[in-house]
Order: C-alpha cells, then structure tokens, then sequence
C-alpha cells in the first residue's frame, strides 16, 4: 500500500482478513465469512476473468463498503486498453504470431486442462475489460496508478475515523492538474506534437504549450503533481476531473482547440505527428469511455 511504516498504524485499526500478496489467506476463507463481515474491501484491479468477477462479488457481498483502489479498479486502467482489439486478437498476437513464439500446436488458453494430476479448471478470459463499479456497486473510489501515500492515507483516515464523504466520492482533489499546476502558461499553440524522449522540457513552461501532451486539463488533482514537478507530462491516472464524463474525448476536444491549422490538410499532416492517441488520452479511462465496446471494423 506504500505507506511505509504507517502500516502498522493500519494494522492497529484494523484487522486484515484478506491480502494475498503480502499474507496467507484462501479465497474458501472469504466464502465462509457472513454478509458485512468484512467493514471495508480496497479492491484493486480491473475485471478481466471470470475468477476476477467472482471474488469482487464475493468481496461486495461480505463488505459494508468496496473501495475501488487504483486506476486499475476505478476505470480499467491500463489493461482496460485491450477493449480496443478482442480476446481473439491478443491470443493470435500472444501465441502465434509474436517472432520467438513457437506454438505448432496452436495451444490456447481454455478453462479446462487435462494434467497429469487430474483435470485442471482454469478462469475464463472475458471479450473485454470492466471496471469494479461495472461488475459489483461501488461506494468510493482511491485514484492512481498507484494512488500516492497521501491519498492511500487520506482515505484510511476517513475510514477510521467515520469521517466519510458522500457514496460515490473520488477521494482525492476536485479540481484539474491543470487548475492547481504552477508552471507558466500564455497562448496554447501547438505546431508540432512532441514525444518526451524527443526534448528536454522548459521545466517553468507548460508542458503542453511545448507539444507534450499532458493530461493535466481533464484530470483530477491531488497526486501533488508527481509527473509534472519531474519534468514529464501528466498521465492521467488520477482520472477525469469533476464533473467529466469522459476523460479521453474531453482531453482530445482540448488539444483540438489549440492545434495552429489553417485547413484540413494541415490538421492531418499536425495531427500524424501524434503518436498513439487513444492509448494517450484514454490511457487508463478506456473501459469507461463513451467507445468502450468499440470493435474494429467498427461492429
């Protein structure tokens, strides 16, 4: 949780009953616990297989309240990506057509092996990526990839102490990266879409006045400016800031309004200097976009 020796602070308040990375408990441990035996779940990651969605169900239905925790939990994240293509593309990618791949065989994943010690039952792998609040219902979310120590503390302490935001809270800022960002701003003009291995930034000037494309107009603040303050664009994973319903086509309508074109021609030849726009601005809010069940071939 990366809240160094405040874990153990943690673990006054509260007793831990499930954390698999860190400690020994069985998913059997959770299906013998009642309903609302469990006060708070800090769920993270998003919903790919079905064993995914059958423990944020089982968590949900033993939790007074489930946390979406991360990027990952709160809007897909980075995997939430994967809604681009389908299960069918990434396996051909996967095990077949990747250069050091050798699979004559055309073995794929399935949810049922024969082992030497008997039939394995594996999860299914779903067509797409879901959030947490997609699957189960949601009472607050912690944003970040991965959410800072301040933020992870912040809402430890308002969950110790009772003192907690209406449901449905983003626990962190309400205003842009933008809004609260310190560096110089004048006319936003860009001639040219820069990648960051590409320059070394003014580290006073607006990173997006310089061609970076930086999230910081449509997301959240309160990650106390992590990216920016070392010299790199923000990426977005606070998630959309208040009262923005999708953080990708309002990021994209943005930097629209501020490309230096005169024709249509000049905004194509502008907007091919920009290197992977879907998976820059809908980095990690894709599975909540307004195109998440997108499909190529436009299906």
């Amino acid at each position: 949780m990366d809240t160094d020796e405040k874990i153990l602070d943690i673990a006054e308040a509260a007793d831990i009953v499930l954390w698999p990375i860190a400690m020994d408990f069985k998913y059997e441990d959770i299906y013998k616990m009642e309903p609302g035996s469990i006060d708070v779940c800090l769920f993270n990651g998003a919903i790919r297989t079905s064993e995914q969605e059958e423990i944020a169900k089982a968590l949900r239905a033993r939790s007074k309240f489930m946390i979406a925790f991360g990027a990952c939990a709160a809007w897909g994240g980075i995997p939430g990506l994967a809604n681009l293509t389908n299960r069918e593309e990434i396996f051909n990618t996967v095990y077949q057509e990747t250069a050091t791949t050798i699979n004559e065989e055309d073995i794929r994943p399935d949810t049922n092996y024969p082992g030497p010690e008997g039939e394995l039952h594996l999860p299914r792998i779903y067509d797409r990526v879901w959030s947490l609040d997609q699957v189960v219902n949601v009472d607050y979310y912690v944003p970040g990839c991965p959410p800072t120590p301040e933020t992870i503390w912040t809402a430890i302490l308002a969950i110790v102490t009772g003192n907690l935001p209406p449901k449905g809270t983003t626990i962190a800022g309400i205003k842009s990266l933008c809004d609260t960002c310190e560096r110089e701003k004048t006319e936003k003009k860009i001639t040219q879409f820069k990648r960051p291995f590409e320059i070394i930034a003014d580290p006073k000037k607006c990173l997006l006045e310089q061609g970076l494309i930086c999230c910081g107009p449509v997301t959240r603040d309160g990650c106390g400016h992590r990216c920016t303050n070392n010299n790199m664009p923000c990426r977005g994973c606070y998630g959309p800031s208040e009262k923005v319903s999708d953080q990708g086509a309002k990021l994209l309508n943005a930097i629209a309004s501020i490309m230096d074109v005169k024709d249509e021609k000049s905004a194509q030849e502008l907007a091919a200097t920009w290197e992977d726009p879907a998976g820059t601005v809908y980095r990690f809010s894709l599975a909540k976009s307004l195109i998440y069940d997108y499909k190529k071939g436009g299906e």
